[in-house]
């Protein structure tokens, strides 16, 4: 796993190993859980709303040697339900599998749709 400057980038554990992401899988930094949010009428949605499947945005920390349209850096869009959580050092990370991911965003152009975060 190599970094967009092509620098080796390791997750490391409590026990300072490194970690290596397999196949489709990618590690991405858990969202932070937001409180209440405003609807674009200026509605206030309260934090414990049921919302039907609402898919979350995370950055990508790593990527398994299989994964092919997203690189380490990017910022993926993929629905919560669809991964595993996990504590590294007091942190914690989500694996999701690159099929599980709906959308990518990244600085890099490479046809997309011209449509920007």
């Amino acid at each position: 796993m190599a970094d967009p400057g092509g620098q080796p980038l390791e997750v490391v554990d409590d026990m300072k190993r490194a970690i290596t992401m397999l196949n489709d899988r990618l590690l991405v930094r858990e969202p932070t859980q937001e409180g209440e949010r405003r609807s674009r009428s200026g509605i206030l949605i309260p934090a414990t709303a049921q919302v039907a499947r609402r898919l979350q945005w995370a950055d990508v920390v790593a990527v398994g040697p299989h994964v092919r349209s997203i690189k380490a850096h990017d910022r993926v869009l993929f629905n919560p339900e669809d991964c595993f959580e996990v504590d590294m050092r007091g942190e914690n990370y989500l694996i999701v599998r690159e099929r599980d991911v709906h959308a990518v965003a990244a600085e890099r152009l490479d046809g997309g749709t011209g449509l920007y975060l």
